[in-house]
């Protein structure tokens, strides 16, 4: 009988799969473990909004940024949120699991708190594991840096993506300081993408400036080719791109891994020697 590991999001840790007792030796293999791994894998979904998968041969945690980024201020029960308390321990857990070997974001998020998302993105930047992520429906406001922070970042031809300033909401202090507040928070979000894509910090400025295209608002919104051309994502592409991508990206890995596990061995054979 396979074992089924989910990752917890409170603890950080691959625990063992809770429902794996149920299974008795009555049980015929191939149903027991497709009826305990479907089991696991709802409870995985609904738990932590990710689950692990893979082909047999590469084995990859996919992970889903949806609705609105969550920070210090828990939102109305209503809005779709993604937790950035669950899902940094997550990251860090998948860093450092020796059966996991990529990680695909999947993001469809309006945005959020601006320094819990640049947290996760900056702890994705940081992995040293194979990373894709793909934009599906919208990738706005602080949705950038998140797909860019990928080592290769996807997006859909019907997917869009809003560039705009920093916003605040609640009691602001008309004071010279609270603007000069918001310029640095711009211009840590600038650094951060510029430095993770092809796009210009002088463009994205641009970009998130622009008075001639929002009503209501200043900034852009860019669709999949858009974001391509301006070079902000690295490709269009389907669920099936991201994938062969990561699985081409973990293989690499791999022979680079082995490479450099063979030269260790030879030089302390040579050493012993």
């Amino acid at each position: 009988m396979k074992s089924y590991r989910y990752l917890s999001p409170y603890s950080g840790q691959y625990l063992e799969n809770p429902h794996e007792h149920r299974t008795t030796e009555k049980d015929t293999d191939s149903h027991a473990d497709q009826g305990v791994g479907s089991e696991h894998q709802t409870d995985q979904i609904i738990e932590t909004g990710s689950v692990i998968t893979g082909d047999g041969k590469h084995t990859i945690h996919c992970l889903t940024i949806i609705g609105q980024i969550e920070g210090h201020y828990i939102l109305s029960p209503q809005n779709k949120t993604t937790k950035y308390e669950h899902v940094i321990p997550q990251l860090v857990a998948i860093e450092e699991e020796p059966t996991i070997d990529g990680l695909l974001i999947l993001l469809n998020t309006v945005g959020g708190d601006v320094e819990a998302g640049l947290a996760i993105a900056e702890l994705v930047a940081g992995m040293k594991k194979p990373t894709v992520s793909m934009v599906l429906g919208g990738g706005h406001s602080i949705g950038v840096p998140l797909a860019v922070a990928a080592k290769k970042s996807f997006i859909a031809p019907s997917a869009t993506m809003t560039i705009h300033p920093v916003r605040m909401s609640g009691l602001m202090v008309g004071v010279p300081q609270t603007l000069e507040y918001f310029q640095r928070m711009q211009e840590r979000i600038t650094r951060f993408v510029s430095e993770n894509s092809k796009i210009s910090p002088e463009r994205f400025y641009e970009l998130a400036m622009n008075t001639k295209e929002l009503v209501m608002d200043v900034g852009t919104i860019l669709d999949g080719v858009d974001a391509v051309e301006e070079g902000l994502i690295d490709s269009l592409g389907s669920l099936s791109d991201a994938m062969s991508c990561l699985y081409q990206m973990i293989d690499k890995a791999k022979a680079k891994n082995k490479k450099a596990a063979a030269k260790k061995g030879k030089k302390k054979t040579a050493e012993k020697a």
